[in-house]
This record gives structure tokens, sequence and C-alpha cells, in this order.
């Protein structure tokens, strides 16, 4: 087991357990058995459904022979030949209306994978590079890193909603204990969903570390790779993109909208230090 992958466990279990624990909160051990049920729920969304929310999300259309056909013809050998060597099956193509460069990979499972790319990401982008950020995504497929993100998500999201639910009618101590259970009340209100944010992000940053050593290892050098994410990286704020920040954390680099946040709120880690490390790999 990879330090990512342990990280990453660790990660998702405090995540759940801080889920049950607001569940307790609102209602005692009844609360916590919700609270089981309720993140059942969300994850069966999440697992089945986030694949579909997303590509509409962003009005991808299909790339085949019929749909697309130019764009189809350039693509469809670079990703089949890297299917080919990680042993993965072909994944579903589309392709995303939008200047600003930018992929993702969604999917439950690699056999019902599907890989997305701007248009701006291939008018940017010579083919070795494209096939860079190809082999990350579909190093995202591999280590089935799209179930372990859309779970962080949709339970991150679920915590959120519980909070504010724990706010406004959670438990109310007796008049000696008011400040206690002030305290527990803003707790959920403010830390918990700020907690859950933190948590989801970090799993977010581990598992593309990962994905960026698949690329280096199925292609066989990190410079394809690491001349993308250069391109990525300046173009990117150059032509902003509108995403929603429910899933910033699928692109192979992190949507920007004009707004600079802090590396322990961001979805990615830092582009240098991504290039650092495919560097350390030569």
């Amino acid at each position: 087991m990879t330090t990512n992958t342990l990280k990453t466990a660790l990660l998702l279990g405090a995540l759940s357990g801080l889920f049950l624990l607001i569940g307790e909160y609102i209602g005692g051990r009844q609360g916590l058995y919700y609270a089981l049920v309720f993140a059942g729920l969300m994850n069966f969304a999440g697992y089945f459904f986030s694949d579909k929310i997303a590509l509409s999300m962003y009005s991808a259309q299909p790339l085949s022979p019929t749909d697309n056909p130019e764009v189809y013809q350039r693509v469809e050998p670079i990703v089949r030949r890297l299917c080919q060597r990680m042993d993965l099956p072909m994944p579903k193509l589309w392709l995303i209306p939008e200047g600003s460069p930018n992929a993702f990979a969604t999917g439950r499972n690699p056999s019902h994978a599907s890989v997305a790319f701007t248009t701006g990401v291939l008018q940017l982008m010579n083919d070795n590079e494209i096939e860079g950020v190809v082999a990350h995504e579909l190093g995202h497929v591999l280590h089935r890193d799209i179930l372990i993100s859309s779970v962080a998500a949709m339970v991150a999201a679920a915590i959120t909603m519980l909070a504010r639910i724990a706010f406004w009618f959670g438990p109310r101590g007796r008049d000696d204990d008011e400040g206690g259970s002030m305290f527990g009340a803003l707790f959920m209100m403010i830390l918990a969903p700020i907690a859950a944010m933190l948590i989801q992000m970090a799993i977010s940053r581990s598992r593309e570390y990962d994905a960026d050593a698949a690329s280096a290892k199925y292609i066989g050098s990190p410079y394809p790779l690491i001349n993308g994410l250069q391109k990525l990286e300046s173009w990117s704020k150059r032509i902003p993109m509108d995403a929603s920040p429910a899933t910033a954390h699928m692109f192979i680099i992190k949507p920007f909208t004009g707004q600079s946040v802090m590396r322990l709120f961001s979805t990615h880690p830092s582009t240098e230090d991504r290039i650092a490390r495919l560097q350390a790999m030569r």
C-alpha cells in the first residue's frame, strides 16, 4: 500500500467519522443509525450517477466516428494505445465546448469510465502532451480514484447539510449547560463543514500525485505531462473556466475562477510541486 493510498484511507475514515458524529449529536443512537443510512444513500447516488451529472453539467458531447469525427480520429488512437499498456477497457470519449484547457475522467469503475476533454486543451497541446494528460486521467481510472473522490465529495456535502440541520434543530441543553450547547451548535454550523471540506480536498490532492506517477510510468517519461501541466497552468489563468466547486476535484488542474485560494483549501497540489515530483522520476 502506497503512502498516498494509506493517507486516503485514513482521510475517508475521518470524513465518515465526522458524518456519524453529527448524526449522533442530532439524535443520539437513533441519529447515528439515520446517518449511516443516509451515508449509504449518498454513496449509492455518487457511485451510479456522478458521471452522468458531471458530463451533463458541462454539456459534454460524445466523441465517435460519427460525432465530432475529426477530434475522435486524433484522440482515439492515443487513448487506445495507453489503455492497452495499462490493461484497461476503452473508455467513452467526450468533448466539452469550453475554451479553457482542461480534462477529467469520470465513471464508477474501469468498465464504465469516461474521459472528457475541453476544446481548449485539444487546441493548446500537441499529441505528446495530450498523451501525458490522457495517461494521467487513465491513472485515475486504474486506481479507482473516481469512486473515492465521488464518495468523498458526496459525504462532505452531506456533512455540510447535516451541520446546518444540527445548528437549528439539534439538542438544546438545560439552562446550566447553555454554554456547552451553544459551543456544540457553533461547531456543527461552522467547524464541521470546514473540516469536511479540508478532508475532501486532502483526499483529492493525494490522488493527483499517484495519477501523475502513473502517467510517467506508462508513457516511460514524465516530460509529456510536465509540458502539459506547464501549459495548463499558464493558459488556465488566461482563460478562466466557469466550473462548479463541487466538481473541481475531477479536473487535471484546478479550474481557475480568478480568485486566489490557499493551498490548504485547494483540490489540487501546486503545479510547481507536481512538476518537481515528476522531474525526480526521470
